[in-house]
């Protein structure tokens, strides 16, 4: 009986020291980490903020399942600043070449961070993703109108039309309604 719960006891221990090592690496990754495996040797154009581009990925855990990969489908497209992906993945794709192949890591709060996504993807989860960028469209200028100018314009506005409103209501409220000045002059009349 004591050698069973001796051994209980070690297997335990050893159990609670592998899960804190796993989780101590995980949390020891603090900052994105972005590694070039491939760089085509002609490299022109690089991905900027509102360029849109179309990539191939492999999303691991640390401990190297997969999560998600767009591999056995098409390109995923993402127009970097429209946060369509989550913001590691945004970050670690801008300054990339077409043809680019890169291996991410990506601290948890860049990720899912303490919620993660059920049930693929735990809490306060490091990610891993390898991305090809497959094709590279730059931004136009009547993209980079609409995408820069636009919202500060609509911005403007929203204040404006409170305003105007509140003018309105003001001028609105101010005037004698016509309905109570003419029944004291029948009353006046009727005396």
């Amino acid at each position: 009986m004591k050698l069973k719960s001796g051994i209980l006891i070690v297997l335990f221990g050893a159990f609670i020291f592998a899960t804190s090592e796993d989780s101590e690496s995980e949390k020891n990754v603090e900052e994105l980490v972005v590694e070039t495996l491939v760089k085509p040797e002609t490299c022109t154009i690089t991905s900027v903020v509102g360029d849109t581009l179309a990539i191939h990925y492999t999303g691991r855990l640390l401990d190297g399942k997969v999560i998600d990969s767009s591999l056995s489908r098409d390109p995923l497209v993402v127009e970097l600043g429209k946060r369509t992906v989550i913001s590691g993945l945004e970050q670690a794709l801008v300054g990339l070449c077409e043809g680019q192949k890169i291996k991410v890591t990506i601290p948890a709060h860049l990720a899912y961070g303490k919620r993660g996504y059920p049930p693929t993807i735990p809490g306060d989860s490091v990610l891993e993703f390898e991305v090809e960028v497959v094709s590279l469209t730059q931004q136009t200028p009547w993209q980079k109108l609409v995408n820069d100018i636009f919202p500060l314009v609509c911005l403007a506005l929203v204040p404006t039309l409170l305003g105007l409103v509140g003018i309105y209501l003001y001028n609105k409220a101010k005037a004698q309604p016509q309905g109570r000045k003419k029944s004291k002059d029948k009353k006046s009349k009727k005396k």
